[in-house]
């Protein structure tokens, strides 16, 4: 019985050592927080869009969307990169999630130019 509890532990320890052979470091929570707030300046941001007359510049149709974009594109990286950890993990998730939102902006710039949105 001991020699089974014994082959466990050696079993769990492997397991351990291998885990930490890809372990790396995780940035501090300060790093987080400066995520964090950079992405409520972008939110802001995009309320702003909403109100024509905070902000002038967003009465044309063809800078709001592009301004919206460009702040989904940013946002979506942090995100993925930060908080999903995409970051530090194997570039191939990276790659996968990359592609997925190359499509989706250009599914969603054709929908736009369908329905005449930049005019």
């Amino acid at each position: 019985m001991s020699e089974t509890v014994t082959e466990t532990a050696t079993a769990e320890d492997a397991a351990d050592d291998a885990h930490e052979a890809g372990a790396h470091e995780h940035p501090s929570d300060w790093a987080y927080i400066k995520i964090a707030l950079v992405l409520a300046v972008f939110t802001t941001i995009e309320v702003l869009t909403y109100f024509e007359s905070a902000l002038p510049i967003f009465e044309n149709n063809a800078v709001t969307i592009t301004t919206l974009l460009v702040l989904m594109v940013v946002k979506f990286y942090l995100v993925a990169t930060w908080f999903m950890h995409l970051k530090f993990d194997n570039p191939i998730f990276g790659r996968m999630f990359l592609a997925g939102l190359v499509l989706a902006t250009g599914v969603y710039i054709i929908a736009l130019s369908a329905f005449e949105f930049w005019a």
